[in-house]
């Protein structure tokens, strides 16, 4: 037997600002909200992801981040795509084949040379 992600967790400051980036940045779409927060959700069989509201700000390097790679153009087009998105560049340095970025509250995440080609399905709504 094996277990599944479900759901991501993201403890943010401003769940909206982060739900709308990264829906922009993922292909999601937002299907909950609550005075807690914000889930976003896939058009494929992949964990949630729900933004919490929590007081503090973001301390210190993440112990988890995103790699998430372009599905149909370059690495450079994708990277213009998710700084006009609102994602910055991190100070941490990246290698060749990937760059590493910051999204709205300073999470890193990189983003990756190779292409993954998107799967066309349909947004599923129940669980």
């Amino acid at each position: 037997m094996t277990s599944r992600i479900g759901d991501m967790i993201v403890d943010c400051r401003d769940p909206e600002t982060m739900a709308a980036f990264w829906c922009g940045v993922l292909g999601y779409r937002t299907f909950a909200r609550d005075g807690t927060g914000v889930a976003i959700r896939g058009a494929t069989v992949s964990p949630d992801i729900l933004f919490i509201r929590v007081p503090e700000s973001k301390a210190g390097k993440n112990r988890l981040h995103f790699d998430v790679c372009p599905t149909d153009q370059s690495q450079d087009e994708e990277l213009k795509r998710l700084l006009d998105l609102g994602a910055t560049r991190s100070s941490i340095v990246g290698s060749g084949s990937w760059v590493v970025l910051e999204d709205p509250e300073g999470n890193e995440f990189c983003l990756m040379a190779k292409r993954i080609p998107a799967e066309p399905a349909p947004f599923h709504d129940a669980w």
